[in-house]
């Protein structure tokens, strides 16, 4: 497991943005898959955006063509730009990692990864 840590989250108004970074303590290790979850209180966690290690994104369609999923590799970061936000789009978001390779591509569901930090709050008004 590789220890990852979330920040940027924060209350923000319907159609508002929001950019969440997340940050792995292992630099050295490759992970196959990089992905962002979220749950709302009561709920199971839910697919947001994965990156592959070609850096090919996936999205739930739930957030496509306003959420963007990218990587900067040389500091071990992944990011979620978050735009057109909407009051359901408030949860805990979540990084996830998973060192190797799944054989049916991007995984999507929550127990396919091996790696998770704390989450962060994010809050959309209306």
């Amino acid at each position: 497991q590789v220890q990852l840590v979330e920040s940027g989250g924060g209350l923000v108004q319907a159609g508002g943005s929001l950019r969440l970074s997340c940050t792995a303590s292992d630099r050295t290790r490759s992970n196959a898959y990089m992905a962002w979850f979220r749950q709302v209180s009561g709920k199971d966690r839910t697919f947001v955006a994965a990156l592959n290690s070609y850096g090919t994104p996936y999205y739930a369609d739930s957030v496509k063509g306003r959420f963007i999923i990218s990587r900067d590799t040389a500091v071990s970061a992944l990011y979620l730009d978050m735009s057109s936000l909407k009051v359901e789009d408030t949860a805990i978001y979540f990084c996830a990692a998973r060192r190797n390779e799944h054989p049916y591509g991007i995984p999507v569901a929550e127990v396919s990864y091996d790696s998770w930090g704390q989450g962060t709050q994010v809050t959309v008004s209306s």
